[in-house]
This record gives structure tokens, C-alpha cells and sequence, in this order.
């Protein structure tokens, strides 16, 4: 098994950090153009990239909240639909995405994630590409929404 391991530094605290990830308003300002979040273990984060299209229209992406504890702890699982490779279809219940949240300062936050559940095949080093450019984006995107408020 491989993990897909990242790891970011904010200048914000962990309160503007969880509510980035925690709230619609956060997920909105800093990954997708609309998202709703149910925060509570068995609730989902669900994002909408297309501003045509609504949450639940084709196209929505579905995390499902497998634990928490606040402003620490983020687990979460995709939905992993007709949209995803094939190969990920198959490992569906073992992926996961780990998150945790630690205040290095009264007005830092170190993120790590820890992709897990990838196996070692040949099919995942392309996915394991592009993730780390799409978390890359991602976590810059964060980082200009967090630091700024």
C-alpha cells in the first residue's frame, strides 16, 4: 500500500484553517465554485465545480466524512463515480483521505494529509501524478484564502 503524503504551513489560525474545510463557505472561497457540508461523522462534503450546475447535478463530487475531531482530524472517503478511473472504482472502500490540523503558532497551522489505500501498481503512478499537482493547486488556492482573512 502507498500513501500520498503532503504537507502545508498557513499563516492562519486554526479556526480560519477549519472553516475553511468545515463550512460551505469555506470549501466555496477556496476549492470549488459550490459546496455544501453536512459536518458530522456519516455527512458528506459535497463540491460542484461546474458555477453552471447545481449540488447534486452530474458532476458532483461527494466526500463522505468518515470521522472528525475538531480542528485536529478530518477523515474522509470519495464517492468515487462514473468520472473516476477504473482502477480506483475497484480499491473504492480502501482510499481515504487523512487530514490533520495542528496550530504551530497562535497564528500558523501546519495541514498534513495522508492519502490512503493507494496500491503499489504501475496504474496508480499517473494518478499519483496528478494528485500531487491538483493538492498542489489546491493548497496554494488555500493558502491565498486563508491568509488574507
Amino acid at each position: 500500500e502507498r500513501i500520498l503524503i503532503e504537507e502545508i504551513v498557513v499563516n492562519a489560525t486554526i479556526d480560519q484553517v477549519w472553516a475553511a474545510y468545515t463550512t460551505d463557505e469555506g470549501w466555496m472561497n477556496w476549492a470549488a465554485p459550490k459546496a455544501a457540508v453536512d459536518l458530522r461523522v456519516g455527512g458528506t462534503i459535497r463540491t460542484q465545480y461546474n458555477p453552471e450546475a447545481e449540488i447534486g447535478d452530474s458532476g458532483t463530487n461527494t466526500l463522505h466524512i468518515v470521522s472528525y475531531v475538531p480542528k485536529r482530524l478530518l477523515t474522509l472517503r470519495a464517492d468515487l463515480s462514473e468520472n473516476w478511473p477504473d482502477v480506483m472504482k475497484e480499491d473504492a472502500d480502501n482510499l481515504s483521505n487523512v487530514i490533520l490540523f495542528e496550530a504551530v503558532s497562535p497564528t500558523a497551522t501546519r495541514i498534513q494529509s495522508y492519502g490512503i489505500g493507494y496500491r503499489d501498481r504501475p496504474e496508480y503512478d499517473q494518478l499519483m501524478e496528478f494528485f500531487i499537482s491538483a493538492n498542489r493547486s489546491l493548497y496554494e488556492k488555500l493558502r491565498a484564502y486563508v491568509e488574507i482573512e
